[in-house]
């Protein structure tokens, strides 16, 4: 039977682990550690890694680093500023990486009622710990649920004006539009597999399929749900 990406009793497992960091990739993820308590010092309770790398799927030179930083409070826009400095420093100085992202979110937002099945399963399910504790412990366990699927992507009417001024805004430069065409297409495939995993009961991503003909087989459904 292929693993659904669920455990025994059907909940999301979660995804990543320091030990599958590819070889290549592992000194950019100690220096953005130390980076990181350079940056951030007290003002950070946790970090997280997530994305291909921690997956241990990562390409060099095509993979990006992702990092999640929760803040003891919530972020400014001098922290804004700093996490940008430090993406462009790193990606300037390792060429395994294709760019780096920092997401920024404050604590009590990421325990909040309003983002618990969202953000805060963003957290327990797809990002890996890599500094301080780890919020996951107070979220609950989630199952690939309707309650999980609206709540994961009822912002996509949100991001949906956001991504066209981007676009213009990009004025058809390839360098601009590469990452922006990435993280749609990833956003919109995840929304397909999202709405419909409830009905068969499993969790997988694109990304690393369990299987090709019962991943089709989502596709299709999603589709379908869309259309």
């Amino acid at each position: 039977m292929p693993n659904k990406g669920l455990d025994a009793r059907g909940y999301i497992e979660r995804e990543g682990s320091p030990g599958l960091i590819p070889s290549a990739f592992r000194p950019v993820v100690a220096t953005a550690r130390d980076r990181v308590l350079d940056v951030f010092g007290a003002r950070l309770h946790s970090a997280y890694l997530y994305g291909s790398i921690p997956r241990g799927t990562a390409r060099v030179g095509r993979s990006d680093l992702d990092l999640l930083l929760a803040l003891r409070e919530e972020p400014t826009e001098a922290d804004r500023t700093d996490a940008r400095s430090l993406d462009e420093a790193l990606d300037k100085e390792f060429p395994q990486i294709d760019g780096a992202g920092t997401l920024l979110v404050g604590r009590e937002q990421v325990l909040s009622d309003l983002e618990r099945h969202d953000l805060g399963w963003f957290v327990a399910c797809l990002c890996t710990p890599l500094l301080g504790e780890d919020l996951a412990e107070y979220l609950p366990r989630y199952r690939p649920d309707a309650l999980l699927a609206r709540e994961t992507n009822g912002d996509l009417a949100l991001f949906l004006p956001r991504w066209r001024e981007r676009i213009a805004e990009a004025d058809g430069a390839e360098e601009a539009l590469r990452p922006l065409v990435r993280f749609m297409s990833r956003h919109l495939v995840r929304t397909g597999f999202t709405l419909v995993m409830p009905r068969w009961n499993c969790w997988v991503r694109h990304e690393a399929p369990c299987d090709r003909v019962e991943v089709q087989d989502l596709y299709r459904r999603a589709v379908a749900a869309a259309g």
